[in-house]
């Protein structure tokens, strides 16, 4: 008799693509490609925000898909780069990570283990929880998480420990957050959208260091002042009333 076959039963790695939006990061940005292990990660979509420098060049130049981003404002890059994912083939999990080299991109494993092992949707590189280079994290925005995750704290009941910009999200879940902010409450908008819906939420240290260049909000007085503003307008925005549906499958956002 034939001898019987066996299959394996262990699970397919899942598809990793990851989300860099980019305003004049051409230092940076190709440190940041670098140290991004492929694999696990499939695609790195670059998401130009209007980039008066080299970024796009060199982004390409190291392997990246460039795509732009014309209307200003972190979250409206996101928006495009995740627009232009879900058009040529969405992952099982997205990560989001800045350009400016604060990150270590060589994390990424651990950021997305949660969701692999099925004990999250969303993660969190906590830069509270992990090790930081002196000066890193400067006293605004330090202050600015302690205030924003104390306010989600007593609105929603759940201790985040900090909005920081290096995290991944199952696809699916993203999806039906409907994330429609387009400039500083992106991540906050994210994070507690995702506690209205029940979703399951985790923190990773996340190792910080001093990012390459000035900072674009927390480098300038109005910047800091604008984000901090725009983070606490979103806690509360989210906190009271019926969610608005989740933004179907290339509809555009309706959001300011």
């Amino acid at each position: 008799m034939p001898k019987s076959q066996t299959h394996s039963t262990t699970p397919a790695y899942p598809v990793i693509d990851v989300v860099m939006p980019a305003f004049n990061e051409e230092a940076s940005l190709p440190l940041v490609l670098a140290d991004i292990p492929r694999p696990p990660v499939r695609r790195i979509v670059v998401a130009d925000n209007n980039s008066t420098d080299a970024t796009a060049e060199v982004g390409r130049a190291a392997g990246a898909t460039v795509v732009p981003a014309p209307m200003p404002g972190y979250g409206a890059a996101c928006l495009a780069g995740l627009e232009y994912i879900r058009q040529s083939g969405p992952p099982d999990i997205i990560v989001f990570l800045d350009a400016d080299y604060s990150d270590h991109p060589e994390e990424l494993p651990r950021l997305v283990a949660p969701i692999i092992a099925g004990q999250a949707d969303l993660v969190i590189g906590s830069r509270i929880l992990g090790q930081r280079q002196p000066g890193a994290l400067l006293p605004q925005a330090r202050m600015g998480n302690l205030v924003a995750c104390g306010l989600i704290r007593l609105l929603y009941g759940h201790r985040y420990t900090d909005l920081g910009p290096f995290r991944a999200v199952r696809w699916t879940s993203y999806e039906r957050l409907g994330m429609k902010d387009t400039n500083f409450g992106w991540t906050a908008e994210m994070q507690v959208k995702a506690l209205r819906l029940g979703l399951q939420v985790t923190e990773v240290p996340a190792s910080y260091r001093k990012r390459v260049g000035v900072s674009k909000i927390t480098g300038t007085v109005k910047g800091t002042i604008l984000a901090g503003y725009k983070i606490l307008l979103t806690v509360f925005r989210y906190s009271f009333g019926k969610l608005p549906p989740a933004t179907k499958p290339g509809s555009p956002s309706t959001d300011e």
